[in-house]
């Protein structure tokens, strides 16, 4: 995907259309912060399973050879905006999955 390195956008900072330049989000991996990610024991305890007697096994998770293996192609790119009149930046409300991210001459993957 082809993006240009500034583009005319309505800034909200500045209540006004201004130049604004584009670029990438750092990419961030799963950490400690989000422990209540899908599948979690966390989430799990919360959500009452888990816990008391009988039949917990329901809820341990399969051996290796039964787990779907299948990943992404692609990954999700944030795309930032910087005002460069007030130098705010503003993200869009949805990344964009794409293989590769093509702002003037810079890629990023």
């Amino acid at each position: 995907m082809k993006l240009p390195k500034e583009t005319q956008r309505y800034c909200p900072y500045c209540k006004k259309h201004t130049v604004q330049t584009i670029s990438t989000a750092k990419q961030r991996s799963r950490s400690a912060t989000h422990p209540l990610s899908r599948g979690s024991t966390a989430r799990l305890r919360l959500r009452g399973l888990r816990r008391g007697s009988g039949n917990q096994g329901r809820y341990s998770k399969p051996a290796v050879k039964n787990w779907k293996r299948k990943t992404k192609v692609t990954k999700r790119i944030t795309i930032v905006y910087t005002c460069k009149e007030c130098k705010k930046s503003k993200g869009i409300k949805k990344a964009i999955r794409s293989s590769r991210i093509e702002i003037g001459q810079t890629v990023s993957k």
